[in-house]
């Protein structure tokens, strides 16, 4: 059996779920749209930089998740899920997850973004196993704190290698590892399994991949 690693955000999506819930959330005017914009965009030019502060960024976008009922979360999320997140999957994304479950390889999401937006997203891959940044949550309701390690850059061995572990697997249960991201936050876990391949990679990371002999694919459509 093989491993399969999918990041989420301009991998298997054409774009950012974490961004653009932001986005949603102020299109809705839940989140007043000149502070949360600017600072928005601060951070998520800092994640393409590769210096993103993880833990201020968690702190900045789960403030929301404290100021509405989580009934009007969920309802929020999925109007979310079908109106933004729908018209970011692409076949050729479908169709490589697709490739890998027919092979009968173990396909595992793992993203930097939190879980409460991405569990429904892994959903349309028809993946169950999603590995994300988990909001902590207290008698059902979120305390914008995160919950144990945030999945960003060696986060994302750190918490995969729990999963494996507490499912009695390692990477040596694994014949081939593959993992697919566009990003240079993911080098970590590029570096870690047999087969890294970048998808539309970001300046650094393209980089990398030349120097390494790693494949560029693109699954825009």
């Amino acid at each position: 059996m093989n491993l399969a690693l999918f990041d989420l955000d301009n991998t298997l999506l054409k774009g950012d779920s974490d961004y653009n819930w932001s986005k949603f959330l102020i299109k809705h005017g839940l989140l007043d749209s000149k502070e949360h914009e600017k600072q928005n965009e601060i951070f998520y030019q800092d994640y393409k930089d590769g210096c993103l502060d993880i833990y201020k960024f968690c702190e900045f976008q789960f403030r929301p998740f404290t100021l509405i009922k989580r009934d009007q979360l969920n309802q929020l999320r999925e109007q979310y899920v079908a109106e933004v997140i729908k018209p970011l999957v692409t076949k050729k994304s479908l169709d490589l997850v697709k490739s890998h479950q027919k092979n009968n390889d173990l396909c595992i999401i793992i993203t930097a973004t939190n879980s409460f937006i991405t569990k429904p997203i892994a959903s349309l891959f028809d993946v169950d196993i999603l590995i994300g940044t988990d909001p902590e949550e207290v008698d059902g309701n979120f305390t914008g704190h995160v919950s144990g390690t945030p999945s960003f850059q060696e986060g994302k061995i750190t918490r995969l290698k729990a999963w494996l572990q507490e499912h009695e697997y390692s990477f040596d249960s694994f014949m081939q590892t593959y993992f697919y991201s566009d990003s240079q936050n993911d080098l970590p876990l590029l570096n870690s399994v047999s087969n890294p391949v970048c998808v539309n990679p970001d300046p650094i990371l393209e980089t990398k991949a030349k120097e390494n002999n790693w494949p560029i694919i693109s699954l825009d459509d």
